[in-house]
């Protein structure tokens, strides 16, 4: 029941990973005293890039004994779970990606065994638990659910890291709460675990753990043996002392830890050509250079026309003072690496075709438009259904971005573009944050904080990382900027350091005697900015609800009182009151 793959594994049973990660592993099956072995283990190791950015994956099922099918139900979720895995976005995070996969078998096991004679009787369906551990840099990811079990030896103690999902009914009997296959909708374990030289993982069925004590784990571990040998030993071990079940056994052992792991970037970055200077006219690597559209101390912007296709492209290079920071140049090559994981309407997307190339550059596409900030100069009261359908589309591109675990982090007017048709789309992914890259400590290098400070959300200030509702709190902002040319807060968050000080941030009503906004928006656009990210909506889709249909909880609230919503013009009817009193008093 072995199963491995991938060139990163050598004929001792190690599997040498990119950047000095090494970890040696052995593994044993047996069917014990039944006929048949329903437990089914394996592991994968991808080769290249993918081993930096998926990690190398092991995986353990255990078939439910009552069922005479269930040893499907283990080799399915095993394989499945090794091959689509991987197939998932690199974008993703571990958890992302292994829980998409895990749901999907588990939703497959469960409407095989509704098609069966085993409908009305679960435990004789297509039903096993399931235990994973996936390493990615130095970090270990457990996934679980039933009572497989996956255990850590550090320092010479045995630390059980995965809970057993076992409803019992007496000291003696007990079922299983929890497995794949058993109910349509499964809830699965997930924690990340940082790894230590020398640590060693085990991942044991039942049959095994049962009948072979911590003990004696532990002082075959320490043995000069190959781990396929401690492994088969132990499993022997427990048949002896009469384990009845299948036997299982699987053992990873951290042999050495990465120091700074290459970004995804690092090799293209320090061996590929810095491009020169462009001029209009110009022929660049099968490009036509038509004229300069923005130049800036980070970067200059090139519209250019491909001669093979004839379509126009937008060029964008490194300018001469960021030549000498890898850590900007690995963001430019990263902005088009997200182009091409994005597919929406309300994304800016990379060039069509891709080839070659002979120098450091990214190319995208062509919008024919202009920025949000170029719209906004022209159109400086934009009506309520305006900024409407505006805020809609733009919303529309951060939740690609989210659905593929990327915060963009710079939601801002210049970042939108209103093409000719009046299509709204999300540019430059400079400061994007990438969840599956981010993982790894050493991935590409970013500052704390990226986006434009009044767009910003007061998380970043604090020097949290980011969530989906950072993103929110930056469209809230932008609703706020275009239907009052002001920010919610001035500039004062910006200033706020701490907690505290962002708790006494006051929220400034977007409400005024010149325009026509409705009280029950403003209440919305405070919730989607409002300084703690917990008080904000949770989904974008939220937000969007409450922008054009009234929510029953604002329509009670009053308009704000003038003082609130124009100090300036209150006092100065105070004053005016005043002065008329004085002057009442003197002629009297």
């Amino acid at each position: 029941m072995r199963t491995v793959a991938g060139p990163g594994v050598d004929e001792r049973g190690q599997i040498y990973m990119r950047n000095e990660l090494m970890l040696s592993f052995g593994q044993w099956t047996d069917k014990g005293r039944k006929e048949i072995n329903q437990d089914f283990h394996g592991g994968y190791v991808p080769k290249g890039a993918q081993l930096t950015v998926k990690g190398a994956a092991f995986a353990m099922a255990d078939g439910v004994s009552s069922s005479s099918v269930s040893q499907i139900a283990s080799e399915t979720a095993v394989k499945s779970f090794l091959e689509d895995y991987f197939c998932t976005s690199d974008a993703w995070t571990v958890q992302h990606s292994a829980q998409r996969v895990l749901r999907a078998t588990n939703s497959w096991l469960y409407a095989e065994g509704q098609r069966s004679v085993y409908r009305y009787d679960k435990e004789k369906g297509y039903v096993c638990t399931f235990s994973a551990v996936i390493f990615k840099s130095d970090v270990a990811h457990i996934l679980h659910v039933g009572d497989t079990r996956v255990y850590r030896l550090r320092d010479g103690a045995l630390e059980q890291l995965t809970h057993d999902h076992r409803l019992w009914v007496s000291q003696s009997q007990s079922c299983l709460s929890r497995a794949l296959g058993f109910r349509e909708h499964i809830e699965i374990d997930y924690q990340p675990l940082r790894l230590r030289l020398g640590d060693i993982f085990i991942m044991a069925t039942d049959g095994v753990y049962e009948y072979c004590d911590a003990h004696t784990l532990i002082e075959a571990l320490q043995e000069p043996d190959d781990l396929d040998a401690i492994a088969k030993r132990m499993v022997d071990h427990a048949l002896e002392q009469g384990g009845k079940d299948n036997l299982t056994l699987q053992i990873i052992r951290v042999e050495a830890l990465p120091g700074d792991v290459d970004s995804l970037f690092q090799q293209q970055v320090e061996t590929i050509p810095l491009p020169p200077i462009l001029q209009a006219g110009a022929e660049f690597d099968g490009y036509q250079i038509l004229r300069c559209l923005q130049t800036s101390r980070r970067s200059h912007v090139y519209l250019a026309l491909d001669i093979v296709s004839k379509t126009k492209v937008i060029i964008k290079t490194p300018a001469t003072d960021q030549q000498g920071d890898p850590a900007y140049l690995e963001r430019l090559l990263m902005e088009e690496w997200i182009a091409r994981r994005i597919n929406s309407l309300h994304v800016a997307k990379a060039a069509q075709f891709e080839r070659p190339r002979a120098y450091l550059y990214t190319v995208s596409e062509y919008i024919e438009g202009r920025t949000l900030s170029q719209w906004l100069r022209d159109h400086p009261r934009p009506d309520l259904e305006t900024v409407r359908g505006i805020v809609e589309q733009a919303a529309r591109g951060l939740m690609a971005f989210h659905r593929m675990d990327m915060l963009h982090q710079d939601l801002k007017p210049d970042n939108l573009m209103i093409d000719a048709s009046g299509i709204v789309k999300i540019i430059d992914f400079g400061s994007t944050r990438v969840g599956g890259v981010a993982e790894n400590d050493q991935g590409v290098r970013q500052p704390n904080l990226l986006g434009a400070a009044l767009y910003a959300a007061p998380e970043y200030f604090l020097g949290e990382v980011g969530s989906p509702g950072s993103d929110l709190y930056s469209l809230g902002v932008l609703t706020y900027h275009m239907l009052s040319g002001g920010f919610p807060y001035g500039a004062d968050v910006a200033k706020t350091r701490t907690a505290g000080a962002q708790k006494r941030l006051t929220y400034k009503p977007v409400l005024s005697e010149e325009r026509d906004i409705p009280a029950w928006i403003d209440a919305t656009l405070k919730r989607a900015v409002h300084p703690n990210p917990h008080k904000r909506y949770t989904e974008l889709s939220e937000f969007l609800h409450d922008l054009r249909h009234p929510n029953p909880a604002y329509l009670n609230q009053t308009r704000p009182p003038i003082l609130e919503r124009n100090p300036v013009m209150f006092w100065q009817g105070v004053s005016l009151v005043l002065m008329a009193v004085l002057i009442w008093q003197v002629m009297s």
